[in-house]
C-alpha cells in the first residue's frame, strides 16, 4: 500500500522537509488503518528537525497530533470501526502523512461536539495543559501563576484552564497584537517581555512575594529570570526550549532561601497508560464544551506544504495552533 507524507533525511531548516511516497503496511492485531483529516503542528516535531530534540531514525515522518477517520482494523479490535472518528497524540512519530497506521489503544475516539479541526489543534497541547495545571503543579483558586508565551498554542490554554480554576494569571509576550490576544484568552495581567522587565513587574503585581509557579516553554531567554520570580518553595515547570535549552543547572548555586524545586514534566509520561489518556482526553473535552477554553487557529497550510507551516511557527509570530491538512 501507497501513502503520501512528510519526511525529512537530515537534520536542518525547513527546507529538509519532503513531501514522499512512501509504503504503508495493513494493519497488524490490535492496530487501525486511519485517514488523516487534520493534523497539528507542535514544537516537539519542530525541536526534532532542528537537532535540538532527540530525533527518531532517518529518514522520519514527523508528527504526533491529528483527527483522523478509522478506514481499517486489524484482528482484535473490538473499540472502532470503519468510519469512526478519532484523535490522537502519540509516539512513535509520523502524524504528517494522508493515512498511517497506529495501535488502538492509543486512539481516543472523537464525541459529535467536538470538531475535526478543534481535535487537532488542541488533542495534544489541551492534554499538555491539563497535566501542568492538574498534575505538575495542582492550582487551587487564589494562586497567582505566570505562563510564558502566552499567546502561543499551548500557552494561551495554559492560561485560560489555569483562569478557570480561579488562579490569577501573569502571561508574558512579545508583541501588542499577541498582548490583546492573551488579554483575551486567560491573562489577568499581561507582560511584553520586549518592553518591560518581566521579573520586575511579577514582583509589583505580587507585593513583592513571588509566585508558588513559572510555566515556562520558552527555555533559555526566560529561564534564568523565571527563578527570580519565584516565592520560597516556588516550582519552575520547564515544558518546551522554544528560544533554546536553558544554561546547565549549577543547583548548588540556586538561592537557598528560596528552595526552589524544578521538573520537566512529559505529556508522554501524563498519557503512558490508556486509562490516564482517556481521563486526560475527557478533562480536555469537558473544558472546551464548557467554553471555559477557546482555541482561534493561528494557520491552516496544505499538509505538502509543511516547512511553510514550521517556518511561520518558528518565526514566533503565530497566534494559536497551526494546521496541516492532507
Amino acid at each position: 500500500m501507497k501513502t503520501h507524507a512528510i519526511r525529512f533525511h537530515t537534520i536542518g531548516s525547513p527546507d529538509v522537509l519532503r513531501w514522499e511516497e512512501i509504503d504503508l503496511d495493513p494493519p497488524g492485531a490490535g492496530e487501525v488503518l486511519l485517514r488523516n483529516v487534520v493534523i497539528g503542528v507542535n514544537m516537539k516535531e519542530i525541536g526534532e528537525r532542528q537537532g535540538e530534540y532527540p530525533c527518531p531514525p532517518l529518514p522520519t515522518v514527523p508528527g504526533i497530533e491529528a483527527a483522523a477517520v478509522v478506514l481499517e482494523v486489524g484482528p482484535g479490535v473490538t473499540d472502532f470501526k470503519p468510519g469512526d472518528r478519532v484523535c490522537y497524540a502519540t509516539v512513535p512519530t509520523g502524524s504528517y502523512c494522508q493515512q498511517r497506521v497506529l495501535p488502538a489503544e492509543r486512539l481516543i475516539a472523537l464525541p459529535d461536539d467536538i470538531s475535526d479541526e478543534l481535535a487537532a489543534a488542541t488533542i495534544h497541547k489541551g492534554m499538555t495543559a491539563r497535566y501542568l495545571v492538574r498534575k505538575t503543579f495542582p492550582i487551587s483558586a487564589g494562586d497567582t501563576v505566570l505562563v510564558h508565551a502566552a499567546a502561543g498554542g499551548t500557552g494561551s490554554l495554559v492560561c485560560q484552564w489555569a483562569r478557570h480554576l480561579g488562579a490569577t494569571v501573569i502571561g508574558t509576550v512579545g508583541s501588542a497584537h499577541k498582548a490583546d490576544y492573551a488579554y483575551a484568552h486567560g491573562c489577568d495581567y499581561v507582560i511584553n517581555y520586549r518592553e518591560e522587565d518581566f521579573v520586575a513587574r511579577v514582583r509589583e503585581i505580587t507585593h513583592g512575594e513571588g509566585l508558588p509557579v513559572v510555566y515556562d516553554s520558552v527555555g533559555y531567554t526566560t529561564f534564568t529570570k523565571s527563578l527570580e520570580c519565584l516565592q520560597p518553595f516556588g516550582l519552575m515547570a520547564l515544558y518546551g526550549i522554544a528560544s533554546g535549552h536553558p544554561p546547565p543547572l549549577e543547583l548548588m548555586k540556586f538561592d537557598i532561601w528560596k528552595s526552589y524545586f524544578y521538573t520537566r514534566p512529559s505529556f508522554f509520561a501524563h498519557t503512558k497508560t490508556r486509562k490516564d489518556l482517556l481521563a486526560s482526553a475527557e478533562d480536555l473535552f469537558d473544558v472546551l464544551r464548557k467554553g471555559a477554553v477557546k482555541v482561534e487557529i493561528g494557520g491552516r497550510f496544505a499538509l505538502r506544504d509543511a516547512a511553510a507551516a514550521h517556518r511561520k511557527v518558528e518565526s514566533r509570530d503565530t497566534i494559536g495552533p497551526v494546521l496541516l491538512f492532507p
